[in-house]
């Protein structure tokens, strides 16, 4: 055979050569830390799946010794695969999906104001909710009507309320304030705002004009959020109970003022808030709240169509009535509200109808409350400000 033959015969054989098998002892050699004379040529021989590459400090040339082999480690299954997946057809469950995963989830803001919801209208409309003589409903006023409140005072008016220590913590008091704005929401900002910063969360039991009580939904709200008519009987059997009432002496002649008369208080009346606390040993807490006259500035009063409405003024502001509905949108004024230290009465019940004592209890508030407005004024130069 020629050199030629010689090397095309050794290059056909090399192709021919099966896959060689593993020996009897390649198991062993590989477990003491040696490679097998023979390395595994195919699947069949390793074991593995075909495609897959030997790992790093496995694969070398026939013969060669090689070193100590890492252990091998399992990879960690994965969820969700097909080998573990359990019985024929089924799905792995998934956390926060079927079924009862949903329900593991208590903590959902969501949920709780949903089922909160529905059983505040199972209530209402099983009639299982109190009111007391006067027609408060405390749970309809938290819910419903102090919400919007709370939002108003809070991110609309940005209010700041100080000396809420002075209100007392548990039984009567008589909250006494200054009225502006052309129209009353001092008093329902005052109200929300002391039960959300009082630490007792107190409602304040407003005493209202005749007016408010004979219009049709107001009169109705009214009574469901705690106010009543603004006469003595009714103020003393409120502080006779231990509520905390609030009363605006100025009446309409506070709301209704110009904006050139803003912040300077009008004439108290008669001083029958003061009876009704002198007779029942109420303590008086003044407060001053500033911010209120700028929420629709009254520029004019046409008195004459106030007549024919039935009211007692009828207003002309910089946006009503301009602005048609829109006008009643309050301009965002900054307010501040201070409760000035309350003024005992106890050691005064005897004086309950002299007409000097009441005057002058009455005036020691007025002018509580007017110096109290200069102070924050000067707290608060600008009326848009921040």
């Amino acid at each position: 055979m020629t050199g030629q033959e010689r090397d095309d015969a050794g290059a056909r054989g090399r192709f021919r050569v099966p896959p060689a098998a593993p020996g009897p002892d390649a198991e062993p050699a590989r477990r003491n830390g040696h490679r097998p004379a023979s390395p595994p040529a195919g699947p069949e021989s390793s074991g593995r799946s075909p495609g897959k590459s030997e790992a790093p400090g496995r694969s070398g040339t026939a013969g060669r010794p090689a070193g100590p082999e890492a252990p091998r480690t399992e990879a960690p299954r994965r969820a969700g695969r097909a080998d573990d997946a359990g019985p024929a057809g089924a799905r792995p469950e998934t956390p926060g999906r079927d079924g009862p995963a949903v329900a593991d989830r208590p903590g959902d803001p969501w949920d709780r104001k949903v089922a909160g919801a529905l059983a505040f209208l199972r209530r209402r409309l099983s009639g299982d909710y109190e009111v007391d003589e006067f027609g408060f409903d405390p749970e309809l006023t938290k819910a419903v009507l102090h919400p919007p409140l709370r939002v108003l005072y809070r991110d609309w008016f940005r209010t700041e309320v100080t000396g809420v220590e002075h209100v007392p913590a548990d039984g009567a008091g008589l909250v006494v304030g200054n009225h502006s704005g052309t129209v009353a929401l001092d008093a329902l900002i005052l109200a929300t705002a002391l039960h959300d910063h009082h630490p007792a969360h107190r409602f304040l039991r407003l005493l209202g004009a005749d007016l408010v009580f004979r219009m049709p939904v107001v009169s109705e709200l009214a009574r469901k959020s705690g106010g009543t008519v603004a006469c003595n009987p009714d103020a003393e059997r409120l502080l006779r109970a231990g509520e905390l009432v609030g009363v605006f002496p100025e009446g309409f002649k506070g709301v209704g003022k110009l904006y050139s008369d803003r912040y300077k208080l009008q004439r108290f009346g008669r001083g029958g808030f003061v009876s009704a606390a002198l007779r029942t040993g109420t303590p008086i807490v003044p407060v001053a709240i500033v911010g209120g006259e700028e929420i629709y500035p009254m520029l004019a009063d046409i008195k004459p169509l106030a007549r024919l409405l039935k009211l007692p003024y009828f207003p002309v502001t910089p946006t009503f009535p301009w602005l048609g509905p829109l006008g009643m949108i309050p301009l965002p004024s900054k307010w501040l509200i201070e409760f000035c230290p309350p003024i005992p009465t106890a050691h005064l019940t005897d004086s309950a109808d002299d007409p000097l004592v009441v005057f002058n209890l009455a005036d020691q508030v007025r002018e509580t409350i007017q110096q109290t407005l200069h102070k924050l004024l000067e707290r608060r130069p600008d009326p848009f400000g921040p």
